[in-house]
């Protein structure tokens, strides 16, 4: 008989995507309280993204082929790590540095971030893959929810108790993940298997050459948006707020994304996800634009609806439109290659934003996010083609 595995797969996600709110998206608060600058923030950011983005092909290796025990173990690893990793960081915040020590720190703490989340992805899929029921989408809905509220609570926390509050979210949130895969039964043997698609990236892209030229866009929208998340701090500041405007603004925007992923299989019925491909390129630069001419906090926070039509309809509209364009043997590696490009934006953003913020300013920056914002979107526009 299957099980139902909904709830446990719920609860992965949900402290998964915690720890994403904590570690990634309040990455700039701690370490500015920590005394870095935002140059050297962004480059901590950069280094931690370029290290995933090398090692992400290996991990999504492991995560299609045989070995159910690698898995299993990778997980536990970066779950027991990463708890580490914020015990000790609590106890240097405590401390007030040194930042020798800080920085190593934290930045192996978002490296192991995103290696993580095609692992995450894999558990759920592989499950389904060998007959059990679970509810992907549902599952991936609640885990925004769970961004959203942690968010909003921490921005609030931050501003009262101070520093010490992020590291201690991160070693709560990624303890939970680790305790949580003990009660997922993990699928034995392999998965899909692959061995008749695509053998190298190079037949990859010679058999998808539109694919290609969508993940280069996707690449410049996924760099706006870092940049987005990553100094949304200075961004609030700059419009008049502080941490807990912030915090707001990325529960908002995470909440924002719910109603998109719970009814997509609906919408999906309707439009061809070709069509809502173009539509989240076009919300990306929207909201980037948005964000670069809202005079105060009032406003900043009524354009995170954008997202409903943004990250969050291109989360689960790429994986409908990548299942369709390509042959199911190739299916896993387009998902993969996709994941890559949000790392890779997660590089691009963390070295553009850092040093342009401490040279030229906020207002400099959203300028530049909104024209590689529309060039991605023209890009991907072009790109995508009818499923």
């Amino acid at each position: 008989m299957t099980k139902d595995l909904t709830l446990r797969y719920t609860a992965i996600q949900s402290f998964y995507w915690m720890g994403f709110a904590t570690i990634s998206g309040f990455a700039s608060v701690f370490l500015l309280a920590m005394g870095f600058s935002n140059t050297r923030i962004g480059f901590i950011m950069a280094i931690s993204g370029l290290v995933s983005a090398a090692v992400q092909p290996i991990a999504a290796t492991l995560a299609e082929g045989e070995g159910r025990t690698s898995l299993k173990s990778l997980l536990y690893g970066i779950g027991g790590l990463v708890t580490l990793l914020g015990l000790g960081l609590t106890a240097l915040s405590q401390m007030g540095g040194p930042a020798v020590l800080v920085g190593p720190l934290y930045g192996g703490s978002l490296f192991l971030l995103h290696l993580a989340q095609p692992l995450v992805n894999a558990t759920g899929t592989e499950a389904l893959n060998h007959g059990q029921r679970l509810n992907w989408g549902l599952a991936r809905g609640i885990g925004s929810a769970a961004y959203a509220a942690i968010a909003f609570a921490l921005g609030l926390l931050a501003d009262r108790v101070g520093r010490v509050s992020i590291p201690v979210m991160i070693a709560v949130s990624f303890g939970g993940l680790t305790l949580c895969l003990t009660a997922f039964p993990f699928a034995k043997g392999g998965g899909r298997g692959t061995e008749h698609g695509a053998a190298t990236p190079l037949a990859f892209f010679q058999k998808y050459p539109r694919f290609a030229m969508l993940l280069a866009g996707a690449v410049l929208l996924f760099t706006g948006h870092t940049i987005l998340n990553s100094f949304n701090f200075q961004i609030v500041q700059s419009k008049g707020g502080g941490s807990g405007e912030m915090g707001l603004a990325t529960a908002l925007s995470a909440c924002y994304e719910l109603p998109t992923m719970f009814f997509f299989t609906l919408m999906a019925k309707r439009i061809r996800c070709d069509i809502w491909m173009r539509v989240a390129g076009v919300f990306f630069t929207l909201k980037a634009a948005a964000t670069w001419l809202a005079p105060n906090v009032p406003v900043f926070l009524g354009i995170q609806i954008f997202q409903m039509l943004g990250f969050g309809l291109v989360a689960v509209a790429s994986v409908h439109y990548i299942n369709a364009i390509m042959n199911q043997e190739d299916a896993i590696k387009g998902q993969a290659y996709f994941t890559m490009t949000m790392t890779l934006g997660t590089v691009l953003g963390a070295l553009m934003g850092g040093a342009m913020l401490d040279r030229f300013g906020v207002d400099a920056v959203l300028a530049c996010i909104s024209a590689v914002s529309l060039t991605g979107t023209l890009i991907l526009c072009a790109s995508t083609q009818r499923t």
